[in-house]
């Protein structure tokens, strides 16, 4: 009987027993954390999951009357006819050069935004200013474009303090060298604060000891930033880089256009833009989901490389 009760606790040699009970405590006890998972998932099953059925768009002749499996297949056609287009090249330097600016720009603003606001002491005058950086993130680009005219139009609030000093007016919205430097000033103006949030996060989970230890060792506070709150946040800094490269070609559709006018379109026209003119206003249904699709392809395609080289280098990547 003791065997017996030896063989039965061990289990049988090669076979580990089958955790059932305690799968199920666990699942149990943490049911509450499934439960608030329940609207993400849903979110990403219903506006990301079921709309890659309409990629097979891309590949057919889509007619509204027929419906998509009536449509006729025409395989990559709509992809060639992109390629050979006179606006490809125009379109592609436009939304990479803006991509290009978002990331080596505002996206190290967020860093030093966050290195700033962690090196406030003052409780109560870090919580105003993240208050205060926070808030434009929660205004729609509408506001955000009207408030850039007001600011910046013929007779916006610039030109007419210009005008004070004996200034010459300058068409800001009507120019091409200044509506990349516009988009720009509006995204860090917007989502810079917004941007911190996770950063912040993971600054607030570093051991003070080592801030301690360096004091004491006579580090001023630049060394103590430099080799030990940036080496801290290293891994979270990769994953957020690696995640924005996702969304490379994706600039967003309503700050766009909305800035777009007949005067700066050559260089304002992005892929995004694009879609809506020839897709919607247009109706050219499946040539506008084949851009849409090559635009996503680039992103996995960047995801895939950055994360290879974030592994390369001893970090963990995303996956």
């Amino acid at each position: 009987m003791k065997t017996g009760a030896i063989a039965v606790e061990k289990g049988t040699p090669g076979k580990a027993p089958f955790p059932s009970s305690s799968l199920r405590k666990r699942a149990w006890k943490a049911r509450w954390y499934y439960v608030f998972m329940i609207p993400g998932i849903l979110y990403f099953l219903i506006f990301k999951i079921a709309p890659m059925w309409g990629v097979l768009m891309s590949f057919q002749d889509y007619q509204p009357s027929l419906g998509m499996l009536k449509s006729d297949w025409v395989g990559f056609k709509h992809f060639e006819r992109l390629f050979q287009s006179v606006d490809f090249w125009k379109l592609f330097r436009n939304t990479f050069l803006l991509a290009f600016y978002n990331l080596a720009i505002y996206f190290p603003i967020t860093i030093v935004l966050a290195l700033i606001l962690n090196e406030v002491r003052h409780e109560t005058y870090k919580r105003f200013v993240q208050t205060l950086v926070y808030i434009p993130h929660f205004l729609s680009w509408v506001v955000v474009a009207g408030i850039t005219y007001l600011l910046m139009g013929s007779e916006g609030l610039i030109n007419q303090a210009g005008q004070l000093i004996g200034q010459g007016r300058i068409d800001f919205l009507y120019s091409t060298d200044w509506f990349r430097p516009i988009i720009m000033l509006q995204i860090i103006w917007k989502d810079g604060g917004w941007g911190t949030i996770i950063l912040l996060a993971a600054l607030a989970g570093v051991n003070m000891s080592l801030y301690e230890a360096a004091k004491i060792d006579g580090a001023s506070r630049m060394r103590m930033m430099w080799h030990i709150t940036l080496p801290s946040i290293r891994s979270v800094i990769i994953i957020l880089l690696i995640l924005r490269l996702g969304n490379f070609m994706d600039l967003g559709f309503e700050q766009i256009y909305l800035m777009l006018n007949p005067l700066n379109r050559e260089v304002g026209e992005v892929f995004d833009t694009y879609v809506f003119r020839v897709g919607i206003q247009q109706g050219q249904f499946s040539y506008s989901a084949a851009v849409g699709l090559f635009k996503s392809v680039i992103g996995l395609v960047l995801v895939w490389l950055a994360n290879k080289l974030a592994k390369k280098f001893g970090e963990e990547g995303i996956y």
